[in-house]
């Protein structure tokens, strides 16, 4: 009997042994797994339609080393590469490097917002619906260009693997573009892309990022680029706005433009269209406004009580308001105080969206209601899309946002470096893109930056600026989807050198 027994208890731990391990086998540990897979990809197909053609398109998502001095991979950043299907000579296909911002963003959301195949779930002005999730996106730049996304260390899925590499290595002006210019250096030689036209897009404090690229890679890495496209942009390093009151002076055609929309100006203005009224307040702010200004605590009582009013005029802002800050207002009081009376707040990367706050009295308000309404929709559709439509499995939080603090923004010469670059190489076209109701990077500092950058004018043949009618992510509006992608379209279209050659 304890025979039969003893036998029946090995019998049943053997059974139970290989059902283990069978259900173990049958686990997909690598998403059990929150370590980064350094070196991946996974690779499928799909197609889009764009202005009724059917363009197939072949997608791989994966990761990549940033290797070391000694060769070793120190980080591993996440991409996403579209490459479409039915070309196979790519000696004259485009290839464009996409970033965003931040620093510390990943490249999320110019990829489901803005020129990749797949777009976020949202209404037509920008605003989150649900259920999330992504639909096609007609009017994705794929038909003419093949795309890579890229999140720099420490966003999205990207991370340091090397505990003792210095983070110094990363999280800076100069250390972010010299080892993404090693890690595009690689990923062209990987891809065979070596003779295929480029092209850097970035966005907010990826305009700083591409902006130093184009330089990094012509003189470290010998590779040409035909075009940067700078997407709301910051001042690179042109003169640091912050030290300054002019970046608030600037600031007025934008405050107009957002007066206008919320119907704050006086009935005369107010009865003219948006492109009527920002020539008159952008010549007022250079010819009169500026000058004032700068007189300081010189400028007559006359003069200044003039500029105060034409300034409330042109703003929707009391002028005692305007007297009371010394004849600037600060953007995080204009965000304030414009729609006060109604006891709404506006917002500062889009200044159409509104806000409630906890009170109506201060001088800043509790959150800003464009990028609280963003983080709402992008977040889950990124998700869904990488893991579910694409199929990268793992259990690493995507970071909307990662941690780069401290980062170091010493010698950030980005836009003389950009110039630079347009210098030396006669190819090199720039495009900036900005939205009328950007708070943030508003418009009329982008085309000041971008005067300022060529100051000799000696390639302002090279440098095509675009408008909007929508905020920082102009290209959630979709009106304004259609005719950013098509100014970008048209910009890589015209900055092809059709074999001529490169000499002035």
């Amino acid at each position: 009997m304890k025979n039969l027994q003893s036998n029946f208890q090995k019998h049943l731990i053997i059974s139970i042994s290989l059902f283990l391990l069978i259900s173990l086998n049958s686990i997909d540990l690598s998403a059990q797994n929150r370590a980064l897979d350094i070196d991946s990809k996974i690779v499928s197909n799909d197609f889009v339609t764009i202005d009724g053609q059917r363009v197939p398109y072949e997608v791989t998502a994966g990761t990549q080393p940033v290797w070391g001095e000694d060769g070793e991979p120190i980080a591993s950043l996440f991409y996403v590469y579209y490459r479409r299907s039915d070309v196979n000579d790519t000696s004259t296909r485009p290839l464009v490097f996409s970033f965003n911002g931040g620093p510390g963003s990943a490249s999320v959301w110019m990829h489901i917002g803005y020129t990749g195949p797949r777009f976020l779930a949202i209404d037509d002005e920008g605003y989150p619906v649900q259920p999330y999730g992504v639909i096609e996106n007609n009017h994705s730049i794929l038909d003419v260009a093949d795309i890579v996304y890229v999140d720099p260390v420490n966003t999205g899925f990207s991370r340091i693997v090397d505990e003792d590499a210095d983070r110094d290595t990363f999280f800076g002006v100069n250390a972010d573009i010299n080892y993404l210019a090693e890690w595009i250096n690689n990923f062209v030689g990987r891809n065979n892309r070596w003779t295929s036209p480029k092209y850097l897009k970035g966005e907010s404090y990826g305009t700083t990022r591409v902006a130093g690229l184009a330089r990094e890679l012509q003189n470290a890495h010998w590779m040409f680029v035909n075009g940067v496209i700078l997407v709301s942009p910051t001042g690179m390093g042109l003169e640091p706005p912050s030290m300054t009151p002019r970046s608030e002076i600037l600031k007025l055609p934008y405050y107009a433009a957002t007066a206008w929309y919320h119907e704050a100006l006086n009935d005369e203005l107010q009865s003219l269209d948006l492109y009527d009224i920002l020539p008159m307040v952008e010549e007022f702010t250079i010819e009169e406004y500026l000058p004032a200004v700068a007189l300081g605590g010189s400028i007559s009582p006359e003069r200044r009580d003039a500029i105060a009013e034409q300034v409330s005029i042109y703003s929707g802002i009391d002028k005692q308001h305007i007297l009371d800050h010394n004849l600037t207002i600060p953007t995080s009081f204009y965000w304030k105080d414009l729609l006060r009376d109604q006891g709404l707040t506006i917002g500062r990367l889009d200044s159409r969206y509104r806000g409630i706050d906890r009170q109506n009295a201060g001088n800043s308000y509790d959150h800003d209601p464009a990028l609280t309404a963003w983080n709402h929709s992008f977040t889950p559709a990124i998700n869904h899309y990488l893991r579910e439509h694409l199929g990268y499995e793992t259990d690493l939080k995507y970071n909307i946002f990662g941690p780069v603090r401290p980062w170091d923004n010493s010698n950030d010469s980005t836009a003389d470096d950009l110039r630079r670059a347009m210098g030396e190489n006669p190819f090199l076209n720039v495009m900036v893109q900005s939205g009328y109701y950007d708070g943030a990077t508003d418009y009329f500092s982008a085309k000041f930056v971008m005067w300022n950058m060529d100051r000799s004018g000696r390639v302002q043949d090279r440098l095509r600026f675009e408008g909007y009618r929508s905020g920082h992510m102009m290209y959630l509006r979709q009106e304004d989807l259609a005719t950013s992608n098509e100014h970008i379209r048209d910009f890589i279209r015209q900055s092809q050198t059709n074999g001529a050659p490169a000499r002035y």
